[in-house]
């Protein structure tokens, strides 16, 4: 017998009420678990999983995804121009002027366990190092008291607060808030995986950095900041080394009472999984690859439709955010991240972007910004790229050797072995010469000495048993060196002519 719709609509009200009583029940019992002097701000972050799980929830039941077909490309007037910006800029602006960095990141990816803003990048200083530093200089050049806020979360709050003790008599203010923890959930029953407020790690997340905007309500953070008249915000992830403050897109925001700006660049090859700007129904809005149906992937990551993608650079407007929370909670669209734990058990986190809050504001863009302004450490790839000589260092910021042709950066493919940090640091005894290097992969057991040149494309395979060692002061220039062997395990040195074998085991 076909339900009508009426019916499958009160099936689907009855199956919703069901899971959220079962749910505030769950969440209630870990209220009572926590510890009451932080009870009342816990219960105020399982409040606001509550409303994100039941939004989930009705997503899920009425199967809500975009209509492919009403997706636009944004008119011109939405995205400006870098070129189009002011020529000068009023210094007095940045006296109006917040900056936050997202540190709430543990460099997982390259085998860290603490905050990864604490890794060294460059001339033995820190991501923070950098950070403090560039702030510093702005505050002294321009006579302005522009602080700094580094949003934490619970995996890397006790590190950064332990670390910026360090800048403690430095002319900065650097204040730290947590974002929220919210519970993971079992993927089959969708109910919350901890059973104790204080209990495992592993069942706990930070809920994207999209939980920008409760936090620095639930923190004060944000009502502090417009009593001490600061009016714009500037939002970054803090291993972003191209993400420093930019007087002329501020000014921009001034000149035409932009309360959102999105930074975006162009596309590249290596770039097509980054979240996109787009117009759906009448008004701009961030499209993250976890959104797109399955059948349209290949055409999200085309750059002939979607030529630009979120720099996670973000402006925002203090007085315009303080009054859309005012009218009620940011619904940001929702990102469903699987996971499956250590024992194998399937987990979901539901997570938000910040710059999927483009949409709830009336004046919002996107700009267009060179790709210098979007230099992020993922991977040791990255890290690479960054120590080498192709970036000097100046009041804290990256500049590129003006030695450098064309003004692009190689392209540098690190294999496993140079996965983790700590196997990256003692696979180089010193970071090679790079200033004329278009191309670099590395894969297998490699090793550089100190002094090596790399220039043209050079490309190094070492299959597996095997284990290659550049030596001190070795060239190498436009060469593709495979090493395979099938039989014993070789140690060979390259000795700038050919191969020495040192022993055969």
């Amino acid at each position: 017998m076909l339900l009508s719709n009426t019916a499958r609509f009160r099936i689907f009200r009855r199956r919703k009420n069901t899971r959220s009583t079962s749910l505030s029940k769950e969440l209630n019992r870990l209220i009572h678990t926590s510890d009451p002097t932080v009870r009342k701000a816990f219960n105020a972050e399982m409040q606001s999983f509550t409303k994100l799980h039941s939004r989930y929830l009705t997503d899920k039941d009425s199967r809500r995804d975009l209509d492919w077909e009403k997706i636009l490309t944004p008119d011109t007037d939405q995205i400006v121009s870098y070129d189009q910006l002011p020529k000068t800029a009023d210094f007095r602006a940045l006296s109006k002027l917040a900056i936050l960095k997202f540190n709430g990141g543990l460099g997982t990816s390259m085998g860290m366990s603490g905050a990864k803003s604490a890794l060294e990048v460059k001339d033995g200083m820190t991501f923070l190092d950098l950070i403090v530093k560039q702030v510093e200089h702005l505050n002294k050049t321009h006579g302005v008291d522009v602080p700094l806020l580094l949003m934490t979360s619970f995996n890397t709050h006790e590190d950064t607060s332990r670390i910026v003790q360090k800048y403690a008599n430095q002319p900065i203010k650097i204040s730290t808030f947590n974002q929220s923890r919210y519970p993971r959930i079992f993927a089959d029953t969708l109910k919350p995986c901890p059973n104790h407020a204080r209990g495992d790690k592993k069942h706990w997340y930070p809920p994207g950095h999209g939980d920008l905007y409760e936090s620095l309500v639930r923190s004060g953070i944000l009502d502090r900041l417009l009593a001490e008249g600061k009016e714009y915000l500037f939002v970054s992830n803090s291993d972003n080394l191209g993400a420093v403050v930019d007087q002329k897109i501020l000014q921009h925001m001034v000149n035409t009472s932009t309360d959102f700006l999105m930074e975006v660049t162009n596309k590249t090859k290596v770039d097509v999984k980054g979240g996109t700007l787009i117009q759906y129904d009448g008004s701009l809005r961030l499209l993250e690859i976890a959104q797109v149906p399955s059948e349209h992937v290949d055409d999200f990551k085309s750059v002939r439709k979607f030529k630009i993608f979120n720099t996670n650079n973000l402006w925002i407007n203090l007085k315009a955010l303080k009054m859309v929370m005012t009218n009620g909670s940011m619904d940001l669209d929702i990102i469903v991240n699987p996971k499956v734990t250590d024992d194998g058990q399937s987990v979901i986190q539901l997570e938000t972007a910040a710059g999927a809050a483009i949409k709830h504001f009336k004046s919002a863009r996107g700009i267009n910004v060179p790709r210098s302004r979007f230099l992020p450490v993922k991977s040791c790839s990255d890290l690479l790229l960054v120590k080498s000589d192709i970036y000097s260092l100046k009041n804290g910021q990256l500049i590129m050797n003006s030695n450098r042709m064309f003004g692009n950066v190689p392209v540098i493919k690190l294999g496993d072995h140079f996965k983790r940090i700590r196997d990256f640091q003692a696979r180089f005894k010193k970071i090679p010469t790079i200033i004329d290097l278009d191309h670099l992969t590395v894969a297998g057991d490699v090793r550089f000495g100190r002094g090596v040149t790399l220039r043209g494309t050079v490309i190094i395979v070492a299959n597996e048993g095997q284990r290659i060692d550049i030596p001190d002061g070795c060239v190498l220039e436009n060469r593709t060196v495979f090493l395979y062997f099938t039989r014993g395990t070789t140690k060979l040195t390259w000795d700038c002519q050919g191969w020495s074998p040192e022993t055969v085991i």
